[in-house]
């Protein structure tokens, strides 16, 4: 009876914590249903940015797979003496900025960028990146990444031992297709299609930048839209709504898609890939690899090139936002660590539940139902960063509390009846257990919960005014004066303070962890 009174005190500051974020969570959704009541079905032009949306996530999660399939496979069946740091490229591009990046695109593809210089010669005409082939580019760009991490854990999980098989009875390259990698395929496949799928949903930053004519507008840039341009709150709630669902329906669908693959277990070893020792499969395997890294470092490098040049005229307005933008930043990732950790603690179910729901809500649906909350109230503009950081903490959670609670719970197991004997509870035990086990996850997790707050182009948007600003939302403006050579300089600024704020937490978690 003591220990459970015990355990039931100590994880009260999980359950207050997720108490708040599903507060946070479902009353700007039930401002924006109510506010929606009674408005009527949506008109044509909604209903085709509805089309849009789903278009072009089905369009962009389709090539993201189909082009992922041919890296995954070079790196499952390659050993190289950089492949470590290729592999952490492939996880780049989850922590960079969208407007840094949709800024590299058009240096690559737009009317002047290199592209063009090259088509331009043989008589080809411009390449466009605005419409719909621009927001499937620059959600390529972002998710096939994210799709190359995920098949390529398929392919790592399937037995070394298979692989020695099929070579002991002359199985071929066609055979182990057949036999192994293709079954593997069709298992991991379907889920990482549905999760890529779910978060082309919700990439307001990237059709707000290339996207925005009547045929290339999605939901959430339309809420955008009826939020500045109409200031016709019932119209927003009612594609906030429609917004909702489609988050909801594919965030299901990926549920139920997902699930393990069942290969077998083996013994873990690195197994020599005989089917690959071809000069054919070596060749195609460079090709492919060499192609992903250029079509991911090419807009970067491009926008270094243009913007460290300009680092030193950035007028006064970009290092006032980046300012913002870092007291953002520090914000967002003190309240998230605090919440995850004090969740993770908490070990109940339905704590863990909670910390995940953020996954399936859209920035854009829950700045409309705080605009619709705080409006009558106080002036929006005056909270827009107060508003943003919130957002941020709430967006970033279930990544920081998937990070924290394996680890935490590790602790607790292997320490907890140690802890408990000596009578180590409350600060102490969090002091002197906890922090110190915990101290590379949660580097890790504010790093990375940093630099998702730095890059930040959502809620901002529909709360700024001209005098409050943060640095994506200065890069943007930038772009849209076209000013690209100052937006070139903010870009790179931004990228530094964002890669910048992630190494030194994650440094910091990691310094002396092991002492």
């Amino acid at each position: 009876m003591a220990a459970g009174a015990v355990a039931l005190s100590r994880g009260w500051p999980g359950r207050v914590a997720a108490i708040c974020v599903a507060a946070f969570l479902l009353l700007p959704l039930l401002a924006v249903i109510w506010r929606a009541e009674g408005i009527g079905w949506p008109d044509p032009g909604d209903m085709a940015a509805v089309r849009f949306t789903v278009v072009q996530a089905l369009l962009s999660a389709g090539l993201s797979c189909l082009l992922a399939v041919p890296v995954a496979r070079a790196l499952a069946r390659r050993r190289f003496a950089l492949r470590s740091l290729y592999i952490g490229l492939m996880g780049a591009p989850f922590i960079l900025p969208v407007i840094v990046a949709v800024l590299g695109l058009i240096a690559v593809f737009g009317q002047g960028g290199i592209v063009n210089a090259l088509l331009r010669p043989l008589g080809v005409g411009p390449v466009t990146i605005y419409g719909l082939h621009g927001v499937v580019l620059a959600h390529v760009f972002f998710n096939l990444p994210l799709a190359v991490r995920l098949i390529l854990q398929g392919w790592q999980e399937i037995p070394g031992e298979r692989f020695r098989l099929a070579a002991q009875i002359g199985a071929g390259p066609r055979d182990i297709w057949r036999l192994l990698e293709r079954p593997m395929l069709a298992a991991v496949l379907p889920g990482v299609f549905t999760v890529i799928f779910a978060i082309c949903l919700t990439s307001f930053a990237v059709a707000l930048t290339l996207g925005g004519g009547p045929r290339s507008t999605t939901v959430e840039l339309a809420i955008y839209q009826a939020f500045r341009f109409e200031f016709d709150l019932g119209r927003a709630a009612v594609l906030s709504v429609i917004q909702l669902c489609l988050v909801i329906a594919a965030g299901l669908i990926a549920l139920r898609v997902t699930r393990g693959e069942g290969f077998g277990t083996g013994l873990d070893r690195v197994v020599d890939r005989w089917d690959a020792r071809g000069r054919v499969a070596r060749g195609l395997d460079t090709i492919w690899l060499g192609l992903a890294a250029v079509f991911l470092l090419a807009p970067l490098l491009s926008v270094l090139v243009r913007g460290i040049a300009e680092l030193g005229d950035l007028p006064g307005t970009v290092w006032s936002a980046a300012g913002a933008s870092v007291a953002v930043a520090l914000g967002a990732t003190g309240l998230t660590m605090v919440c995850a950790l004090a969740m993770a603690l908490a070990r109940r179910g339905w704590v863990e539940v909670i910390g995940l729901l953020p996954l399936a809500a859209s920035p854009l649906v829950l700045g409309t139902g705080l605009f619709i909350l705080i409006n009558p109230i106080v002036r929006p503009s005056d909270l827009a960063l107060l508003v943003t950081m919130a957002v941020n903490v709430v967006m970033a959670l279930p990544f920081a509390l998937r990070i924290l609670g394996p680890a935490a719970a590790g602790v607790e197991r292997d320490y907890g009846r140690l802890a408990d004997s000596l009578g180590l509870e409350g600060m102490a035990r969090l002091r002197w257990l906890i922090l110190p086990r915990l101290r590379r996850p949660l580097g890790f997790a504010a790093g990375l919960t940093a630099a998702l707050s730095m890059g930040d182009l959502g809620v901002i948007a529909l709360f700024a005014d001209p005098q409050v600003s943060t640095l994506p939302l200065t890069v943007y403006r930038l772009m849209g004066a076209y000013q690209m050579q100052a937006a070139a300089g903010a870009a790179v600024l931004l990228l530094g303070l964002s890669f910048g704020l992630f190494a030194l937490f994650d440094f910091g978690g990691r310094w002396r962890a092991d002492t």
